[in-house]
């Protein structure tokens, strides 16, 4: 049972990894990547690696993906664009 669980969060993982490398709109790849955070955290908790699940919760799932939404805000207002026009110009 616990190698079919191992397996599954190892599968979860590759493919939410793939899916944050696959998403091209910045906005919406911060929000994926604080999904796989998530994903990263559990894998870690089945590994038996409850700290690093702790940590990879805190820094993973929200302080990242926070920076990377401001980072893509403060970009978007410098250039002039408004952040829900989709990026074009």
């Amino acid at each position: 049972m616990a190698d079919a669980l191992t397996i599954a969060a190892l599968l979860l993982t590759a493919f939410m990894a793939t899916t944050v490398v696959l998403t091209r709109d910045p906005a919406r790849q911060a929000i994926v990547l604080s999904a796989y955070g998530l994903v990263l955290a559990v894998l870690f908790v089945v590994m038996q690696a409850p700290d690093v699940a702790m940590s990879q919760t805190a820094i993973g799932t929200v302080v990242v993906p926070l920076i990377v939404m401001l980072a893509v805000h403060a970009i978007r207002r410098h250039h002039g664009r408004e952040p829900d026009d989709g990026g074009e110009r």
